[in-house]
C-alpha cells in the first residue's frame, strides 16, 4: 500500500460516518414480495467521484433483504425494467427445479417491461443470497444481488446481533465512476475474471458498523463479487466460524490458518463477541487493506455468548454405492484454445474470439445437448472435477449441497463441512459427493462469471 493511499485510510477511519446494516422494508401485496430489476445511480467511491450508473433491485444495491423463517413459503414477483432480459437464482436453496431462475434451463427469462413470479419453500436455514441468472457477468457486476436470510425454527440471535455483510469489488475508472466501457472483454473472460480495484459492503465505501463489547454477533459475510477470491482473517478479531454456505458447523471452529478464502458466490457465518475496534480486511497484498470497521461500545451484558447452530437434513451420501463423473477443465489463457467444441462443431481460428468460447468441460464449451450425467432420485454421486487450467475457478452446484472428500495438495476441512461452491486451484483436483435428490436440470458451472459465460458450464439430470 502507498503512502497516499495509507494516508486515505487513515483519514477513512476517522471520518466515516457511523453506519448500520441496512435492513430495506419490502413492499408485500397479498403475501407477495415486489423485486422490480432497473437502473439507478449511487457513488461507489468516497468523496466527490463520479455517481455510477447501475442495475438494482428496488433501488439499492445489494438489494433488498429478504429474510424469512425455515420451512416458509415465499412468493416473489420480479418486475423487468432493464433493457434487456432477465431471471432470479436463488443460490444455495434447495427449491423446486421450476423456481431455480437458471434462463434457458428452467425459465425463460423474462423480457423488459416483464413480470414472473417465484413460489416455493425454504427447506433449510442459512445465509443465502440472490442474483441475476441471464447475461450474469454482466448484471450482476452493476449490482442485482441480494441476501437471502433463512433463520432457524428457533432464533438463536436477535436481530441487533444477527448482521448481514455483502461484499463485493467494484473496476472503478479515473473518475470513481463504474467502468462500464471495460464490459465483456476478452481479456478478462480468458483469464482470472472481472476483478474490480475497489471494494465495498453492504454498497457502502469505508463502512463503520457499531458492536457492543462481550456480545456475541453473527456476522453473515457473502461473497457477491464476478470473480474476486477474498482473503480474509478472522482470526485477526478473534472470530470462529458457525457455518460454510449456509450450513451450521457441529461447533464453532477457530481457523488455524491464514489467508481464509472466500471466493464468489461462497458465504461464511462468523461468530465475534467483540472487545475492542477492528476491521474486516483483505489481506492478500503486502499490508492488509481494510475495507469495513467495527467500532465496538460498552455493551450491557445482555446477550450471551450463543449456542450452536442446528443443521439442516441434506442426507448423506453413501460412498460405497457411489456413480463416479469425471470432468476435465481445460481452455483459457496460458491453457491452449484448442479442441473447444461449441454448439456442436469445432471452434478454430478467430471464431474463439468472435464467440468467446475459451473455456470448457470435457471438450465442450458451455450448455452440452446431453446432460454431464442423468442420476436416479437418491442416487449418490461423486464428481472428479480436474482443473487443467492455469486458474483459480469457483465450482457451484445448484439444487443441492456437497461434501468435498478429496482435494489434491490440500488437506480437507475437519468434519467435511456442506457447501454449495467449493474453489479449485490450477492443477488441482477436487471430489465432492451428494445425494442426488431433487429432480429436475440442474447446473454444475463456475461461479466467476465471465468463465460461465466463455465456456464453463455444463448441466446434470436427476429423474
Amino acid at each position: 500500500m502507498n503512502s497516499s493511499r495509507r494516508k486515505f485510510m487513515q483519514r477513512a477511519l476517522c471520518t466515516a460516518a457511523l453506519a448500520c446494516v441496512p435492513r430495506i422494508a419490502l413492499a408485500r401485496e397479498e403475501g407477495i414480495i415486489h423485486l422490480t430489476a432497473g437502473s439507478s445511480e449511487h457513488s461507489l467511491y468516497p468523496g466527490q467521484a463520479a455517481p455510477s450508473s447501475l442495475w438494482t433491485y428496488n433501488g439499492t444495491t445489494p438489494g433488498p433483504e429478504i429474510r424469512v423463517r425455515k420451512g416458509e413459503r415465499v412468493r416473489i414477483r420480479l418486475t423487468n425494467n432493464l433493457p434487456e432480459p432477465t431471471s432470479i437464482h436463488w443460490h444455495g436453496i434447495r427449491i423446486d427445479n421450476a423456481m431455480d431462475g437458471v434462463a434457458g434451463l428452467t425459465q425463460e427469462a423474462v423480457p423488459p417491461g416483464d413480470s414472473f413470479d417465484y413460489d416455493f419453500v425454504v427447506p433449510d436455514s442459512g445465509t443465502y443470497w440472490y442474483h441475476a441468472h441471464n447475461r450474469s457477468w454482466n448484471q450482476v457486476a452493476r449490482g442485482l444481488y441480494g441476501p437471502l436470510i433463512v433463520e432457524e425454527t428457533d432464533q438463536v440471535f436477535d436481530r441487533d446481533h444477527d448482521l448481514t455483510l455483502v461484499m463485493t469489488d467494484w473496476r472503478l475508472g479515473q473518475d470513481g465512476a463504474l467502468d462500464l466501457a471495460s464490459f465483456g472483454s476478452l481479456m478478462d473472460w480468458s483469464h482470472g475474471g472481472r476483478v474490480g480495484n475497489w471494494l465495498t459492503m453492504n454498497g457502502q465505501s469505508l463502512p463503520t458498523i457499531t458492536l457492543r463489547a462481550g456480545e456475541a454477533y453473527r456476522l453473515r459475510l457473502i461473497c457477491a463479487a464476478n470473480a474476486r477470491v477474498f482473503e480474509l482473517d478472522p482470526s485477526r478479531f478473534g472470530a470462529k466460524v458457525l457455518a460454510y454456505d449456509g450450513q451450521a458447523l457441529p461447533e464453532p471452529v477457530t481457523l488455524d490458518y491464514s489467508p481464509f478464502l472466500l471466493g464468489p458466490a461462497q458465504r461464511a457465518d462468523l461468530l465475534v463477541v467483540p472487545e475492542a475496534d477492528f476491521a474486516l480486511e483483505e489481506v492478500s497484498g503486502r499490508e492488509p487493506f481494510p475495507f469495513a470497521f467495527f467500532k465496538v461500545e460498552a455493551g450491557n451484558g445482555t446477550q450471551p455468548v450463543a449456542p450452536k447452530l442446528a443443521g439442516n437434513a441434506i442426507p448423506e451420501p453413501d460412498l460405497a454405492q457411489a456413480t463416479t463423473v469425471r470432468l476435465d477443465m481445460t481452455g483459457g489463457a496460458m491453457g491452449g484454445f484448442n479442441e473447444i467444441v461449441y454448439q456442436g462443431r469445432r471452434l478454430q481460428g478467430e471464431e474463439f474470439q468472435t464467440t468467446k468460447q475459451v473455456w470448457a468441460f470435457n471438450g465442450i464449451a458451455n450448455l452440452a445437448e446431453k446432460p454431464l450425467f442423468s442420476a436416479k432420485r437418491g442416487e449418490t454421486i461423486v464428481i472428479e472435477t480436474v482443473n487443467e487450467t492455469a486458474w483459480v475457478h469457483a465450482m457451484h452446484t445448484h439444487g443441492h449441497h456437497f461434501r468435498v472428500i478429496e482435494r489434491s495438495g490440500a488437506t480437507i476441512d475437519d468434519g467435511k463441512p456442506w457447501r454449495d461452491t467449493f474453489l479449485i486451484g490450477p492443477q488441482q483436483k477436487t471430489k465432492i459427493a451428494f445425494v442426488a435428490d431433487n429432480p429436475g436440470k440442474w447446473l454444475y458451472h463456475c461461479h466467476m462469471l465471465e468463465h460461465a459465460a466463455a465456456g464453463m458450464n455444463t448441466w446434470f439430470e436427476v429423474s
